[in-house]
């Protein structure tokens, strides 16, 4: 029997890149997955079509679209926060509206999905949020407001897991590092510097984060919560 056969999951962010390995994992281990995106309609119906999974379109800037899409969902055995966004550039200069925005989806999205999730999830459910090793450095100017959201994250894990530790519902948070997605191609223009960084001189591959975010939804985990689990060859070493 596969890992998560008849397990309820929820990946807000599925569409692309690591959300859309995530969705496809626990696919082939027998879960029924309900992904949301943004604006990507047609791959995100792709992918649906190719692992059996369903698409909604939610904007994770939104608190009522998500809290409504994650309520609708019902009872979740894995809620998984995947939707991010990146904005670098001189503090002084990026616009209020922008950051607002980024805050938006980075830190109230992943705080209101996971409550609203809980208030339904069975005993020994899980809650798994993607952040970034960002989150404990920032090597590199123009980041700031990046590495706050990804920092936020961390308090995030820490204390849901406190509030919902005894029903058995664990709280972590996977952090990667360069990772091979639109956002941040392996080809990138950005690669010679982040690779000088790290111990293993490459860009991680998407299935390599699904793969951590597996194991943290399967039975081995039951007794890892209120942790950061950080997979960046080396990055922040």
């Amino acid at each position: 029997m596969a890992v998560f056969t008849n397990k309820s999951v929820l990946v807000l962010g599925g569409s692309r890149g690591i959300g859309a390995a995530i969705v496809r994992r626990f696919a082939s281990e027998g879960a029924a997955v309900v992904f949301s995106y943004a604006g990507s309609r047609e791959v995100a119906e792709k992918l649906a079509e190719d692992t059996g999974s369903k698409a909604v379109q939610a904007d994770s800037a939104d608190r009522d679209a998500v809290t409504k899409l994650v309520r609708e969902s019902g009872p979740l055995d894995v809620l998984v926060v995947n939707a991010g966004v990146a904005i670098f550039g001189d503090a002084l200069e990026l616009e209020s509206d922008a950051i607002d925005h980024l805050f938006r989806i980075n830190i109230h999205a992943p705080y209101h999905a996971a409550v609203e999730a809980a208030r339904q999830m069975p005993e020994g459910g899980r809650i798994i949020v993607i952040g970034s090793v960002n989150g404990d450095r920032m090597p590199m100017p123009g980041g700031a407001a990046y590495a706050v959201s990804k920092s936020a994250l961390q308090g995030l894990a820490r204390g849901l897991a406190r509030d919902f530790g005894p029903r058995g519902i664990t709280v972590n948070v996977v952090q990667p590092g360069p990772v091979d997605t639109d956002m941040n191609p392996a080809d990138g223009p950005m690669k010679e510097l982040m690779h000088s960084f790290m111990a293993i001189q490459r860009h991680g591959k998407p299935e390599e984060v699904a793969g951590m975010v597996a194991w943290i939804a399967g039975p081995e985990a039951s007794f890892v919560t209120g942790a950061m689990h950080t997979i960046d060859g080396g990055f922040g070493a």
